[in-house]
């Protein structure tokens, strides 16, 4: 049976054609989605006409495929057609159909095939195969459509096991070709990562029953696409794909947006909310596949897990879960951070950044089904943070290039703007500057990220990621940007819970983080007066340091231009000559006179010969609701070599995390020395041990029938390979002249299970004592000062120094 479809009102002829295509066009109440579709249904109906004119026979059948067969016909858009047959036709039929076409000057794409045509083409080339699975009918047979559709979909579906990785390699060379849409000031909007492309390859994927592509708002992007794409082509009357600086007002203006920034910012929120959803489903596809072939844990059922059902990744069966710790509340699987399934969310606000924290420092993402919950469950963090917010956010941020995918997902459900308010003016904001390779909100992550590898230049690495997260928060606003930030950047500082020296050096470091720049390229480097210049504003060496790394990460981050060799070697130099005339001792602060409790533990020790301690809970305690960072854990033990490196094997052994510590020598009684160790220790996850518990090992660990390096080696042995992120070599340095009594060794190093007692261990066997410690945990970064002496009491010679050094780096690899 022949059919021949086509909207009455729609014309045959081509000139009938061309009017109504203009009048539809000038139409100023039709546009967007409800255009493209009239568009289509009145080229369906000049087709089926001049296929009608053509005298085609029964048994073909013409065929819209890709785009036009989408019915997504823009204003410039080829028209890719199909004609369609069972049996031998005669030759100079298609050319009846097509010339008509050619000869209104419309752009056409034409194949002439059978059934079994179709398919082997579809099988041989991924790129038809994608076109011909959005076919439609036009005209003539419609059963022989409909077998078209069935027989390809089949294929696929059958062959999908096989294409997808194909797909996947197409939409990585397509996006290397043509960059991220997001961040491009001339973006391809169809071609480019994010772009309508990847529309059509997230409808591919789902189309094989596999995996399907998080819904919410995408079906928006791909729609505020596709009206830019039609204001390009009406504006330019041309069948362009890329919005160039040139038309983009006249494109703002046609689709009634206030200028050609807002405009860019809608595409970039297109853009991100596409290539968030591709990510989201290629993991989808990686994990179905992985457990398809063997490769990963082989799935009892397959799952859609974006409905929105369930609490993790929502792939598997109950019962095949393989589910590893990763933080409180927090767990690993299938490659991805989820909730435990003890986790709170609407008690426990802190628990975004927990999980974003434990998620990038393991190299993993967040599952979207996770982002999902906790944006619709956790309510907002009191102001000011928690402590323990702050941390995890410098957590997050110190993992580098790991957090970005993470604070993505972040951001894509609108947890980084419930967290930073300002953080909404400089989203997706364009910077109109060649020298720029980002937006404005992504320019300030990847200067996080390029910090986070200097952090071992700095006492404070915490103050240099918060500055690089915000440096350019004022470009959000009017007049200097520099001057906005700095006004803004204390409110941040202050609502997430730094305190007033802290928020000062803030405030400092984004107020002037051009300044070193501006005076080494600007200024005679000769001339005292430029030095005299760069002291006055950064006051303390501790700044200045702050201030290089942070100079360099936003430079490094901005693009190639921004910083080359020579331009790094001139605010090198400037900063030398400031730091020489900045140098002083390295200075922490005083232990102040014991308490009671402490004078308490350190006579019970010094009379029992073994140790004494107590655990409160933190001094700081938080009224939100949420856990304190951790408790006080204050020990006292009679001195003997090796006394560190043991109590803090004892206590990663029962795995609890040494915030900050200190450590000094006690004589309570006179009958000798007494270390006393006060520590604030947290919980790696679960609950913390009970102090019985603790002494007990402490005790076994003293007496040596508890033989800490062993056990923690046995366990790290027995625990899963995890993959983690590459992090900045540790950094151990000696402060010269900073100390009279006493030689100073500074370790700056990635924080770990086991870390402190991998150096107290390294300087036993050094056969040096530790005299006073000042250990600080900084986010993921260890920042400790340990004040050593030979067996005589004294400060070591430089050489054995350098030699201590060395052995304490070796030790931490």
């Amino acid at each position: 049976m022949t059919t021949t479809e086509a909207h009455p009102s729609d014309p045959a002829r081509p000139d009938d054609h061309g009017a109504a295509r203009t009048r539809l066009l000038a139409d100023p109440g039709l546009g967007g989605a409800a255009r493209r579709t009239a568009l289509a249904r009145l080229t369906d109906g000049w087709l089926a006409g001049l296929y009608r004119d053509a005298g085609a026979p029964a048994g073909t059948a013409l065929v819209a495929v890709g785009g036009y067969g989408r019915g997504e016909l823009s204003p410039r858009s080829d028209l890719d057609v199909l004609l369609l047959h069972e049996g031998p036709i005669d030759p100079r039929l298609p050319e009846r159909i097509w010339y008509p076409v050619w000869d209104s000057g419309a752009a056409l794409d034409h194949s002439v095939r059978t059934l079994d045509e179709a398919r082997t083409v579809a099988a041989e080339d991924l790129k038809a195969q994608l076109g011909l699975l959005d076919a439609r009918h036009i005209a003539g047979d419609a059963a022989l459509t409909a077998g078209l559709r069935s027989a390809l979909l089949a294929d696929w579906r059958a062959g999908a096991a096989g294409r997808l990785p194909e797909l996947q390699q197409l939409c990585a060379e397509r996006a290397e070709r043509h960059g991220e849409l997001s961040f491009l000031l001339e973006p391809d909007l169809k071609e480019a990562r994010g772009g309508l492309r990847d529309v059509v390859a997230l409808k591919a994927i789902a189309a094989t029953w596999l995996a399907d592509a998080p819904r919410d708002g995408l079906e928006a992007a791909a729609a505020r696409l596709a009206d830019v794409r039609d204001a390009l082509h009406l504006t330019t009357g041309r069948a362009t794909e890329r919005l160039s600086l040139q038309d983009q007002d006249q494109v703002a203006a046609r689709l009634g947006v206030l200028d050609a920034d807002t405009l860019l910012r809608q595409v970039y929120e297109a853009a991100r909310t596409i290539t968030y959803a591709t990510d989201v489903t290629w993991r989808a596809v990686d994990r179905v596949l992985a457990a398809r072939s063997g490769r990963g844990r082989r799935l009892s059922r397959i799952a859609f897990p974006f409905s929105g059902v369930g609490r993790g990744a929502g792939a598997v069966a109950k019962g095949a879960v393989d589910r590893r710790p990763l933080a409180e509340g927090v767990v690993e699987q299938d490659g991805e951070a989820v909730l435990a399934q003890g986790a709170r969310p609407a008690q426990d606000p802190v628990l975004p950044l927990r999980a974003a924290a434990a998620a990038a420092q393991a190299g993993l993402t967040v599952a979207y089904t996770t982002v999902r919950r906790l944006a619709a469950e956790t309510r907002p963090l009191p102001v000011p943070w928690p402590d323990e917010a702050r941390e995890q956010l410098i957590t997050l941020l110190g993992a580098g290039e790991a957090c970005l995918p993470v604070w993505e997902a972040l951001e894509a459900e609108g947890l980084i703007t419930r967290l930073l308010p300002d953080w909404e003016r400089v989203r997706c904001r364009p910077q109109r500057n060649a020298v720029h390779r980002w937006t404005v909100d992504r320019h300030l992550i990847e200067t996080a990220v390029k910090a986070a590898a200097m952090t071992r230049r700095v006492a404070r690495p915490d103050l240099l990621l918060v500055a690089a997260l915000l440096h350019d928060i004022g470009k959000g606003w009017p007049g200097d940007h520099s001057e906005a930030g700095e006004v803004i950047v204390r409110d941040v500082a202050v609502r997430m819970g730094f305190d007033k020296e802290d928020t000062d050096t803030l405030a400092l470091l984004v107020r002037h983080h051009l300044t070193l720049v501006d005076t080494a390229t600007r200024r005679d480097p000769d001339d005292p007066a430029t030095v005299d210049a760069v002291t006055k504003v950064v006051g303390t060496l501790p700044h200045l340091e702050l201030l290089h790394a942070l100079t360099e990460a936003d430079a490094t981050a901005t693009g190639p231009a921004a910083w080359s060799s020579w331009r790094a070697s001139l605010v090198g130099n400037l900063v030398a000559r400031a730091a020489a005339r900045l140098a002083g001792g390295v200075s922490h602060p005083p232990a102040g006179d014991p308490t009671a409790e402490e004078e308490r533990l350190a006579v019970e020790a010094a009379r029992t010969g073994g140790p004494a301690l107590s655990l409160h809970a933190h001094a700081e305690q938080d009224t939100t609701g949420t856990e304190p960072m951790g408790v006080e854990l204050t020990l006292a033990i009679p001195d003997r070599p090796g006394l560190l490196g043991t109590v803090a094997g004892v206590l990663a052994l029962h795995r609890l995390t040494v915030r900050s510590a200190g450590l000094r020598e006690l004589d309570p009684v006179g009958a000798g020395p007494v270390l006393l160790l006060s520590w604030t220790v947290a919980a790696e996850y679960g609950e913390l041990p009970e102090a019985a518990r603790l002494r007990a090992d402490l005790r076994r660990a003293l007496d040596g029938s508890l033989d800490v390096s062993r056990k923690l080696a046995e366990r790290d042995a027995a625990a899963p390979r995890r993959r983690g992120i590459a992090t900045p070599p540790p950094v151990v340095s000696v402060a010269q002249g900073a100390s009279s009594s006493a030689t100073i060794l500074e370790v700056r190093a990635h924080d770990a299970p086991g870390l402190l007692h991998r150096i107290g261990r390294a300087l036993d066997a050094a056969g040096v004592r530790v005299r006073t410690a000042h250990v600080s945990t900084l986010g993921a970064d260890a920042v400790d000062a340990f004040y050593v002496t030979d067996s005589e009491g004294l400060p070591l010679a430089p050489q054995q120094a350098a030699e201590v050094a060395r052995s304490v780096q070796a030790a931490l690899g």
